[in-house]
């Protein structure tokens, strides 16, 4: 979406990015590398193109190969299990094979501009892993950050005086090309960009925590930021500089941070694998939905994401699509795609 956006359809990017699609999509906590895949290609010695065609190998899950199918862009793996180092030996192999014109550190929500202290923080490993990597390049990279504040972590006011100039605001016309993908794709923080660019205004209610995010006039804002500011700022970023593999990364982020995100991930996989899956009543969900749609308007929420939903009504991850097509088909005026619109009055 950014993108085209930004460069137009002609020539797409390649997008590097991590498979790391939570315990909805995937059941194993952490990162995947490329030994949790069959049918990826080459592009570099360090790097590896998931195309549609390429499989994660059970019990992992992934949305690229789909995202690959979908869409025009090429998609390579970060593997970060060779920590900041690994991913620099990656970064500066494509940059000598590609001879890109540009590159874009792209961060949804503004969390990579995190300190590491912040008690709202929840997911900073990725980022600042991403962060170090990038500053340690010989070659310019520039931050954006879009949708500052809707990943749920580090709120827009505390973002602001973090932010540079506007590089672009996203519209509804920037959403269409990427409609479908939105229809199936779990990403809340990408949601709620893309609902933020349609118009959707208020407070809308995500994770299994029902965290509030607010949708205001600048989620679709695309910023840019100090590459190097970032680094200054963000104490675990510094810290991995010259970490060799993922345990190294997460014992500094428990160290910094006071937790690993893998950490939590693994708990919550633990507990998920001992809960008995619950058949989907079509008249059960209904009343559950009634009663969250009540509870969450005394919270002054407008809407939610079906992730939330699922989480919420205690159902599987593999069940998300289907509770979203039941709702759907229920009651389809509150469908404010790709969100839940949940209406001032039952």
């Amino acid at each position: 979406m950014l993108d085209a956006a930004l460069y137009g359809d002609e020539a797409p990017a390649v997008v590097l990015t991590y498979a790391w699609d939570r315990l909805l999509i995937d059941p194993v906590p952490g990162p995947r590398g490329p030994a949790n895949f069959t049918g990826l290609r080459p592009l570099t010695r360090s790097v590896q193109t998931v195309p549609a065609d390429a499989t994660p190998i059970a019990p992992a899950g992934s949305t690229l190969p789909r995202l690959a199918a979908e869409l025009p862009q090429t998609f390579a793996l970060i593997d970060p299990h060779h920590g900041a180092e690994g991913m620099v030996r990656q970064l500066e192999e494509l940059v000598q094979h590609l001879e890109p014109d540009s590159i874009d550190l792209l961060d949804v929500g503004g969390d990579i501009l995190a300190r590491g202290d912040e008690p709202t923080l929840r997911s900073p490993l990725a980022d600042a892993l991403t962060l170090a990597a990038c500053c340690e390049l010989n070659f310019p990279v520039r931050l954006l950050v879009a949708g500052p504040g809707l990943d749920g972590e580090l709120p827009v006011e505390v973002l602001r005086d973090r932010l540079g100039p506007v590089a672009l605001t996203l519209t509804a016309e920037h959403v269409m090309p990427v409609s479908s993908v939105l229809e199936w794709h779990p990403s809340e923080a990408t949601a709620m960009l893309a609902a933020t660019a349609r118009g959707a205004r208020g407070r809308c209610e995500v994770r299994d925590a029902g965290l509030p995010v607010p949708l205001t006039d600048d989620g679709p804002a695309v910023y840019e930021a100090d590459l190097d500011e970032a680094l200054n700022r963000n104490q675990l970023a510094r810290a991995i500089l010259a970490t060799e593999n993922l345990h190294q990364v997460e014992q500094h982020s428990r160290e910094i941070c006071g937790f690993s995100e893998i950490d939590y991930e693994r708990t919550k996989a633990s507990w998920l694998g001992s809960q008995p899956t619950e058949k989907l009543d079509p008249e059960a969900v209904v009343h559950r939905l009634d009663e969250f749609e009540a509870e969450a308007r005394r919270r002054g929420i407008t809407h939610t994401t079906f992730r939330r939903l699922t989480e919420a009504f205690g159902l599987s991850g593999n069940q998300r699509q289907d509770l979203r097509a039941l709702l759907l088909s229920s009651r389809p005026e509150q469908y404010q795609a790709p969100l839940w619109h949940i209406p001032s009055d039952a």
